[in-house]
């Protein structure tokens, strides 16, 4: 299980956001906290000017001091927990990457804008790149202009989507052990409904008892995978075949759950590039205003 949490901020009151979330979690699984603010050196260098005697050693020396005691007065906020401030120099995605990769069991907790989706992450591209480039995992919180900072968040529920293949289900022994630690409940879910290349009319008289076979095979699944989490003695479990389409449904089911989050798999070879438009994935993490955990699928 993770053994730390990652969290970026950049000073803004977005990136602030995901505080609540990483004060619960570190609360709730007694791990440290590390805050990471970096300095991009092409920025300090368009900030220098020598001929009013800001020469870029002075620059980085007034940002380095003043991110610290940014971060030390953020740290302030998260109580029980072990918080060591950082302040780095270099590409941001490069940083956290690397960051990230000492220690493999670490989670990082990133904002996303909430208004803009995918394309708009908090830090420019940065996000994007440590989803391309990252094998830790990775919790997205969708960030508004009504979100706070302050207080902890409480998470009661874990949603995990499926869609019958084998990467969707390597999230299930992260999930298991994250419901034993939280007391989650967990919410098994799985849409099910003809191609939608089909008409409804193409199976003529027939339509009607393949959905109803679709239903039952959808039910079959979840319940075998009830049984394996049962098994490892977990107990607060529900399933949910619904008819419908992916990324619909897994945010329809969100929003009518409150203090939960969503955990699904990326493709572990090339990450967040393999979301092509109209994958699940993609539009879950788009649209939906709850909280994404990423898994890195192996």
């Amino acid at each position: 299980m993770y053994t730390r949490i990652i969290i970026p901020l950049d000073g803004s009151q977005v990136a602030e956001q995901v505080l609540p979330y990483a004060r619960f979690l570190a609360k709730a699984l007694a791990i440290p906290v590390n805050l990471l603010q970096v300095i991009d050196l092409d920025a300090v260098a368009l900030l220098a000017n020598p001929e009013q005697g800001r020469y870029i050693d002075t620059v980085l020396d007034d940002l380095t001091r003043d991110g610290r005691a940014y971060l030390q007065t953020v740290a302030q906020s998260i109580a029980g927990a072990s918080v060591e401030c950082l302040v780095e120099k270099g590409k941001a995605e490069e940083v956290l990457i690397e960051h990230a990769a000492a220690d493999k069991d670490s989670l990082m907790i990133m904002a996303t804008h909430g208004r803009s989706g995918i394309q708009r992450w908090l830090l420019g591209s940065v996000a994007d790149k440590v989803l391309h480039g990252t094998t830790n995992h990775v919790l997205l919180i969708r960030a508004t202009e009504q979100g706070k900072s302050a207080g902890d968040a409480v998470l009661k529920t874990v949603i995990v989507p499926f869609d019958g293949s084998p990467l969707a289900e390597q999230v299930l022994p992260h999930v298991a052990d994250l419901a034993k630690r939280l007391g989650l409940e967990i919410i098994l879910t799985r849409a099910y409904a003809l191609p939608p290349a089909v008409a409804p009319d193409a199976y003529g008289t027939y339509t009607e008892e393949l959905i109803n076979q679709l239903e039952v095979d959808a039910r079959a699944y979840l319940a075998a995978k009830l049984g394996g989490l049962k098994e490892k003695g977990l107990k607060n479990i529900t399933t949910v075949p619904d008819f419908g389409y992916g990324a619909e449904e897994i945010i329809k089911i969100a929003r009518q759950t409150p203090d939960n989050f969503i955990a699904m798999c990326s493709h572990g070879r090339s990450g967040i590039r393999r979301w092509v438009l109209g994958s699940v994935t993609e539009r879950v993490v788009r649209h939906s205003g709850d909280p994404v955990l990423i898994i890195r699928a192996s």
